[in-house]
This record gives structure tokens, C-alpha cells and sequence, in this order.
């Protein structure tokens, strides 16, 4: 049997005319023209050498054309490895070294240094995204497509490193067709949706939730090359659903002209790749008459839970596991499942679970339990309704007088505070405690910013003392990553000396 992913796109294309994608200035493509133009692609990186299984790498600004290079690398049976573009050239030296791709697809204005840095490191050939479509516009549009087994590698997306090297996660063609089909389903998504798409295309939330589950419904994507509050204000009224980080939902919210005539035509929101806060959840509500729908995966899972289309969604909750997919909430070092209600590490098996790390045999094994659950690292409970709730990463775990702190939890408490818009909780060296908790907050616009001595004093009845922060930093924005996560490794070094002379 062919698990082709593309081949199960291609087979639900009802009408070639209809749209597939549309750009913030009006121009079209349909889904006939996006075969025709993968079909281009396919071919020609078979005639530049591409076989079954090579790795295709592409650095690139988010495009039309970057989306297609995806489409005709699953297409030809290659293995798709997009990279960040703000990676710099020392970053994208290790992602070619260890993927050691057969074409690397780069930036116009990078071309001399990569070409140089390919040719050190034998990579066979170099186009930038220019060459590249320039020389696929003289291929032939008709394309076999490359049959494919269900373990194949369809694409390899590398974690963010920050706790040591990147590590290369192998999805296969059926960890990527599960995880769409299920998702398709679960969220109704039809041939009638047109979802706002102004996520990145290097990261699982962009380029396989929203645009596989997408394709799968015939449905069409207003196609953003990044997020731009004023076009997604613009373009909202002409779409059904918008999927995005919490960022880009506390972002319209504090924009005056985001209101609940504009979005009453909305079937969906959706918000992953970080916390969503309770407070924005409520407030998002309040304004716009929607509660936002939170759902929970990973580089390496896919999604794992989501928060029911029809049924409760729970502010603060990831909602229950997906069908098809088994989650636990286990003691880190041993395993073994927790009662309801009791925090442990979250661990997932299901056919959307990855297939190992690229050349990382013992580091893929380490993450396994013996029966097959992926340990996820994030810590977790779950209700009486199956609902999980997420404390925090494992490696963010305070441990102050020796008793558990999970930062998710000072966090809410201190965002629903007056004043405070967010806050990121971390544990940092104490000279009598061993981890003292710092708090670092920011103001929310239009309102008297929060200080040190209210918040603390705030927190004094609300959480206990081991719990609360010995120390509240207030800045004027967090650290965030490409996907609007907080990087708490970065808060972590900038505040490490915060109780040095304590």
C-alpha cells in the first residue's frame, strides 16, 4: 500500500479549480496549479540527482514557492529538512554536516557563503529559492509520484537545541497522514474552510497542522508570509478559521479595532506551540465571543490533545488525548503511571509518534520506555474528564528548600493580577535554598505598570510561601523564540546572579 502523503492529498481534490491558496495581494493558486507547479519541482530535483530517501534542506523566507518545494519533496520520496531562517551560517554548518542533505536550497543574498560552505562540507548541490523556480518553470508539469511505505521518512525537523545540540526528529509518512486525518476530522475542518495562515513553514505547527490538515479538507489558506497584525485584521472577515501562537491572540487583543463583529463569521481558533493563559483564553472570550480551542503536540508527536470542536474547553487545559493516540502521565525516572490529579511527566504512543533522532540511535532509545511510550519531558496531570493539565517542562522544574515549584502554576496566579499581560517563572541559584523563584512579569498597555512589592505582596494569600517568587524583575517584553515560546534558558542566564549577594 502507498502511504504517499501527497498521494492521499491528491486523491481528495475535488474541483483543480478551486483555490488552494490565496496571497494577501488577491493572487490566486488553485489546487490545479499547485500540481502542476510540485509536479515542476518533482521533477526537476530528480534531473538535479534527488533519489528516494535524500534529504532536500531549504532555508528560505516563507513563500508560495517555499510551501511547493514541501508538496515536491514528498512527492519524489525525499525527506523534507527546512530550517529557520534566522539561523545563522555557523547554525546551518551542523544541519548540513548531520543531515548531509543531496540539494541545499538557500536565500539570493546568502548564495556565495552557502555555496562556499557546501562545497567544505560535499553537499552535491546548491540553488537559491530563485534558481530554483526559475529552473523548475522549464520542467515538465506531469509527475509519477514516488510510492512510499508507511515507515518512510517523510521529513526531519530539528528540536531547538536548547539544552545541548539539535537533534533531528524523523517523522514518516504515516506519523504526518495519521496526525492530519485525525485532525481533519477533529476540528471539522471541510472543503468550505479558508484558514488564516500566518504561521512560519520550518516548524510542525505551520507547515503540517495547518497546511496538511488544509489540504486534506480541499480547503484554501490565506497565505500570510509572516504575522502582520494589520493584514490578519484586514483578512479576517474573509476567513473561517486562524490557527496561531498565544502571541498573536494577545496581540489582537490589544488592538481596539478587534471586535466581535469582525470575527462573527469565525468557525475556529486555535492556539498551540506555547501556554495559552487562562486570562487571555477569558479575555479573548469576552471580546470575541470565541473560546479559543488549545491543543498540545510536539516536533517530535505531532498533536497529542486537543480541547474538543464540541464539548468544554477548559482555560488552562490541553484537553484529552486525540484518537488514536494513548497518553499517561508516568513518574519521571521509573515509568509507572500516576493516579488521576497527581503531576508526572507526560508520555504518548500512537501512530503520530516520530520515528527516532537522526543518527542518535542511544539518544532515541533514552526517550522510550520499554513499551513503546515517548517520554514528552513535560510535566503534567490529568483530571477526572481525561483532560491534561501542563505544569512545565522537566528541565524547568523549581526546586526551592527541596520542594517541587512547577512554574505554570506561580504563573497563572500572577497573571491575573492587575496590570500584569504575561509572566515567565523560573528557578535561578539561591545561596540557602539551592533555586530561588523569580518571577519576571510585563504590563499589560494603558495601565499602571505592576512593581515587585505589590506582586509579592498580592501573592502572600494566594500561594504558599515556598511557592511564591523571592524576586519580581518587570520588563517590557520576554524572550521568545520563532514560535512565540518563551526562552527560558535565555531569562534563566540573564537573571542566574539575581540572589548572588543574598
Amino acid at each position: 500500500m502507498d502511504f504517499n502523503l501527497f498521494g492521499l492529498i491528491r486523491g481528495r481534490i475535488a474541483d483543480p479549480n478551486a483555490d488552494f491558496l490565496i496571497e494577501p495581494d488577491g493572487t490566486r493558486l488553485s489546487y490545479g496549479e499547485m500540481l502542476e507547479r510540485s509536479g515542476r519541482l518533482a521533477n526537476l530535483f530528480v534531473r538535479l540527482g534527488v533519489r528516494p530517501g535524500d534529504r532536500i534542506a531549504i532555508q528560505a523566507e516563507k513563500s508560495v514557492w517555499a510551501l511547493l518545494v514541501y508538496l515536491a519533496t514528498l512527492r519524489a520520496g525525499a525527506v523534507h529538512l527546512p530550517l529557520n531562517p534566522a539561523y545563522t551560517p555557523a547554525e546551518v554548518r551542523y544541519f548540513l554536516q548531520d543531515a548531509e542533505p543531496a540539494l541545499f536550497i538557500c536565500r539570493p543574498e546568502q548564495e556565495t557563503e552557502m555555496r562556499a560552505l557546501a562545497a567544505e562540507l560535499s553537499v552535491p548541490r546548491v540553488e537559491t529559492i530563485d534558481s530554483l523556480v526559475t529552473a523548475a518553470l522549464n520542467e515538465p508539469a506531469a509527475f509519477d509520484d514516488v510510492p512510499c511505505a508507511a515507515d518512510d521518512l517523510a521529513a526531519i525537523l530539528y528540536t531547538s537545541g536548547t539544552t545541548g545540540r539539535s537533534k533531528g526528529a524523523m517523522l514518516t509518512h504515516r506519523n504526518l497522514t495519521s496526525n492530519a486525518e485525525t485532525l481533519h476530522e477533529a476540528w471539522r475542518f471541510t472543503a468550505a474552510d479558508r484558514l488564516l495562515h500566518a504561521l512560519p513553514v520550518f516548524h510542525t505547527h505551520g507547515l503540517f497542522v495547518a497546511t496538511n490538515t488544509t489540504l486534506l479538507a480541499g480547503g484554501s489558506m490565506l497565505f500570510l508570509p509572516g504575522f502582520d497584525l494589520d493584514a490578519i485584521l484586514r483578512l479576517l472577515p474573509e476567513a473561517t478559521a486562524m490557527m496561531g501562537v498565544p502571541t498573536y491572540y494577545t496581540r489582537l487583543l490589544a488592538r481596539p479595532d478587534f471586535t466581535r463583529e469582525l470575527v462573527g463569521h469565525m468557525r475556529l481558533f486555535v492556539s498551540g506551540s506555547a501556554p495559552l493563559s487562562a486570562e487571555t483564553h477569558r479575555e479573548f472570550e469576552a471580546r470575541a465571543g470565541h473560546r479559543i480551542l488549545e491543543r498540545y503536540g510536539m516536533t517530535e508527536t505531532n498533536m497529542i490533545t486537543s480541547n474538543p470542536y464540541d464539548g468544554p474547553r477548559v482555560p488552562g487545559s490541553v484537553g484529552p488525548a486525540l484518537p488514536g493516540v494513548e497518553v499517561r502521565i508516568a513518574e519521571p525516572a521509573t515509568g509507572a503511571p500516576l493516579p488521576q490529579g497527581e503531576v508526572g511527566v507526560i508520555e504518548v504512543r500512537g501512530s503520530n509518534v516520530f520515528k527516532g533522532y537522526w543518527r542518535m540511535p542511544e539518544k532515541t532509545a533514552e526517550e522510550f520506555r520499554p513499551e513503546g511510550f515517548f517520554i514528552t519531558g513535560d510535566m503534567g496531570c490529568m483530571d477526572e474528564s481525561a483532560y491534561v493539565r501542563i505544569v512545565g517542562r522537566a528541565k524547568d522544574l523549581v526546586i526551592s528548600g527541596g520542594l517541587n515549584v512547577y512554574p505554570a502554576e506561580v504563573e497563572v496566579a500572577i497573571e491575573e493580577l492587575p496590570g500584569v499581560a504575561e509572566c515567565a517563572v523560573i528557578g535561578v541559584p539561591h545561596p540557602d535554598f539551592g533555586e530561588g523563584v523569580v518571577a519576571i512579569v510585563t504590563g499589560r498597555p494603558d495601565e499602571p505598570a505592576p512593581d515587585e512589592a505589590a506582586v509579592r505582596t498580592a501573592l502572600r494569600d494566594r500561594l504558599a510561601a515556598f511557592k511564591q517568587p523571592k524576586r519580581v524583575f518587570v520588563v517590557e517584553e520576554l524572550p521568545r523564540n520563532a514560535m512565540g515560546k518563551v526562552q527560558k534558558n535565555v531569562l534563566r542566564e540573564t537573571y542566574t546572579g539575581a540572589f548572588a549577594e543574598s
